[in-house]
């Protein structure tokens, strides 16, 4: 599993991009960690760097924010709130799925409906204030796509 260091946010933001280049109509990112960790901004940058001008809030209350940007709809997941699973029908995400990107804060809340087809990135704590790593634990079709990520971001 690689792991990048991520000294500062500028760092998170930089990686973001870097996987948003790479990410196709149908992809699922997992985004663990705790809170705080970085997961929404890693979900910000991404956003930012496929064309997202406005404003990309947590979708913590929403649950899930769309993002219309050139040839693929971004869904923003954030499954904080999710009691159960099943609830992720009633936002739509079998179309996020299928038609877009899927960026998922807590995909644990998904148990066995997470596909198992997903990039995940988990977000630890650094020994720095602003520092962060990123464990990356590539899928069927990632690590192909992520050869050009060094280990050092």
């Amino acid at each position: 599993m690689p792991v990048v260091d991520l000294p500062d946010e500028a760092a998170t933001a930089a990686l973001a991009a870097k996987i948003s280049a790479l990410a196709e109509v149908g992809d699922v990112i997992a985004l663990k960690g705790d809170l705080g960790s970085g997961k929404t901004s890693f979900a910000r940058s991404f956003i930012r760097a496929r064309g997202g001008a406005e404003e990309v809030p947590s979708p913590t209350f929403t649950l899930v924010q769309i993002y219309e940007l050139g040839s693929a709809a971004i869904w923003h997941f954030d499954l904080y709130r999710l009691k159960s699973p099943e609830e992720v029908w009633e936002l739509g995400i079998e179309d996020a799925f299928s038609e877009g990107i899927s960026l998922i804060e807590w995909p644990e809340r998904l148990g066995p409906l997470l596909p198992r087809r997903c990039l995940e990135i988990e977000f630890l704590f650094g020994d720095r204030p602003n520092a962060r790593r990123a464990l990356i634990d590539a899928c069927e079709g990632w690590p192909q796509r992520l050869a050009g990520i060094s280990a050092d971001g």
